[in-house]
């Protein structure tokens, strides 16, 4: 019986508390909405161009990267860095050389022919632009 009293009395409070939870939240005024400022969403840096400014080692790195890349017959991967590497520094004769070479292999004479023509404008008296003015795709326009 006395355990039977407890529970009631427990269940009691626990009525009167919820009640009491509800009819305070019935009081109180909704808050109002609140107007908060925006910041404006922060540009991804991915979508920004690169900006390339002259630096020659990182040229010089770009330009080993993609022999590297050559060498493993990944000749997409290799193109990319070799244009990088121009990017960086646009005298770099062996870069256009490169990526020349390069496209070539991804059959890209177009490319290829624009690449070699720049090496040979930045190198002129070089071995290599004596040959690549023999080559077939370039003899034809000169």
């Amino acid at each position: 019986m006395a355990c039977l009293l407890r529970r009631a009395t427990l269940l009691s409070f626990v009525v009167a508390g919820v009640t009491a939870a509800q009819a305070q939240d019935k009081k109180l005024p909704p808050p109002p909405p609140q107007q908060q400022e925006q910041a404006p969403p922060e540009e991804d840096e991915s979508l920004k161009p690169k900006e390339y400014v002259f630096n020659p080692l990182q040229a010089t790195k770009e330009l080993q990267i993609g022999n590297f890349y050559f060498k493993q017959g990944k000749y997409l991967p290799a193109a990319r860095r070799f244009q990088e590497a121009a990017k960086w520094n646009p005298n770099f004769a062996e870069a256009y050389l490169r990526l020349g070479e390069a496209e070539e292999k991804l059959k890209d004479k177009a490319a290829a022919k624009r690449a070699y023509e720049k090496y040979i404008e930045l190198a002129p008296d070089s071995k290599e632009a004596e040959h690549l003015k023999k080559l077939p795709l370039l003899s034809r326009s000169r």
